[in-house]
């Protein structure tokens, strides 16, 4: 048994109020999926000898089977290996009776790590970094509502203060970040308790909009996890404080949108930050890195904006980007690079919604800037520079054109297993052909009898 096994299984001796664990794996929509499992079994989960099938990771956003998928009907929906993460076992004290939850991805049945797992591909990424010499250095910041789960359609919290609702912006309010400090203190007691690095949390500009920041880490694979148990604690907190929280990319037609945000730079092996040259500009590495994001990131749209509503926030004159462009000190652009001193320089990466997957976000992101390391790609001129050049290119403005894009792009062939890309276009596919079978309220009441 090893010392980490042990560890954790000493932990879980103390606690001997926990009574039952989840063993999960994240699947492709992000969603965590698995098993609810007696204490007993703990070693059995942590030893890798717990089994689960291949084809939960492909699950459509229901939960439903992807018809034709070979992982169910041509293997008889064989099973996969569970392996541990390593990352600690994690207590889940905010519902009825604590538990904690045990990370799994999956491995095929000789140990080898299966592709179609998305926290398998940020660490296929992760692994061609580290032959390099290179770590990428990861920081998310993800927004989302709180909203009153008692109503069909979203709607404003009431104040556990005021005792009244919300109904109006509060952008970087300190008033309603007291006004809910119960919730948010607890967010981060959760947190610091799952080791998940929680920094500044602000109102965004939405009604009950909050955005948590989490602090840089020299391990993009960790970023990941934690953006992931991150998601998840907001949502067990809120629940428990009699709100719902909404990661959806648009919940709300006329306010902003949930965004997932990515910073990110790159060390050598002596610690040196690649991007910073002494300058403001940062360096040549640095341009080519954004060059590959822009030149993959028409490609990876439906990473970022993988589902029907996430086309609701990619809109113009927002802080959403709808173009392929980059820039320094521009948050109207899918690329920007801050400013401050110039040891910190690094990229932002903005294009991304809250109800993305982290891993293939992180994926996606980290592969295409690798790319354009490798081949040494220009970025263009940055926007709102005196340049020439051609206007940008423009991300696929809906559902269906994304799909195409990563269909055929033969850049995100270059970072993604075919495994998970066939995957995640069937479900995909399937996903849009279900919400075309279902006509909205909107629609029958427009057009039902007025053509």
């Amino acid at each position: 048994m090893s010392d980490a096994v042990a560890d954790v299984l000493n932990w879980l001796e103390s606690r001997n109020d926990i009574q039952s664990l989840r063993a999960a794996v994240c699947d492709l929509n992000g969603i965590m999926r698995g098993k609810r499992i007696p204490v007993e079994q703990a070693r059995k989960a942590l030893e890798g000898k717990l089994r689960m099938p291949y084809s939960l990771i492909g699950l459509d956003v229901w939960g439903e089977d992807i018809e034709g998928d070979s992982l169910v009907f041509s293997t008889g929906d064989a099973d996969g290996l569970c392996q541990w993460t390593g990352r600690g076992i994690l207590p889940v004290d905010w519902i009825a009776h604590p538990t904690a939850l045990i990370p799994l991805w999956l491995a095929d049945e000789n140990g080898a790590p299966f592709l179609g797992d998305p926290r398998r591909a940020l660490a296929r990424i992760l692994d061609r970094y580290k032959a390099l010499g290179l770590t990428p250095v990861a920081a998310t910041e993800l927004e989302f509502y709180l909203v009153d789960p008692q109503s069909q359609r979203p709607i404003g919290p009431v104040s556990p203060v005021t005792g009244r609702r919300l109904d109006s912006d509060a952008a970087l309010s300190i008033d309603e970040i007291d006004d809910f400090e119960a919730f948010i203190h607890d967010v981060y007691e959760a947190c610091r308790m799952q080791g998940i690095p929680v920094d500044t949390a602000i109102a965004e500009n939405g009604v009950g909009q909050f955005e948590i920041n989490l602090n840089h880490v020299a391990d993009a694979l960790r970023a990941a996890d934690d953006a992931v148990l991150f998601k998840r604690t907001v949502k067990g907190i809120a629940r428990k404080h009699g709100f719902a929280a909404c990661f959806m990319a648009k919940p709300y037609g006329d306010r902003a949108g949930n965004g997932f945000h990515v910073h990110f730079s790159l060390v050598d092996a002596d610690g040196r930050n690649i991007f910073d040259n002494g300058s403001d500009q940062g360096s040549e590495t640095m341009r080519h890195a954004v060059g590959g994001l822009l030149a993959a990131m028409a490609e990876s749209t439906l990473v970022f904006a993988p589902h029907f509503n996430s086309y609701r926030r990619l809109r113009p004159r927002s802080y959403a980007p709808t173009a392929v462009a980059w820039g320094y000190e521009n948050r109207m652009v899918a690329i920007r690079i801050p400013g401050g001193p110039s040891a910190a320089r690094r990229i932002e990466h903005r294009v991304s919604g809250a109800d993305a997957n982290p891993y293939l976000v992180l994926a996606a992101i980290l592969g295409a800037a690798l790319m354009g390391i490798e081949k040494q790609l220009s970025p263009g001129d940055p926007a709102g520079s005196e340049g020439q050049g051609q206007p940008p290119a423009k991300l696929p403005p809906d559902w269906a054109s994304a799909i195409a894009s990563f269909e055929s792009g033969p850049n995100v062939a270059e970072i993604f297993p075919a495994a998970l890309r066939q995957s995640f276009i069937a479900c995909k596919r399937q996903e849009l052909n279900t919400f075309a079978l279902n006509v909205s309220d909107f629609e029958l009441e427009t057009y039902l009898e007025s053509v």
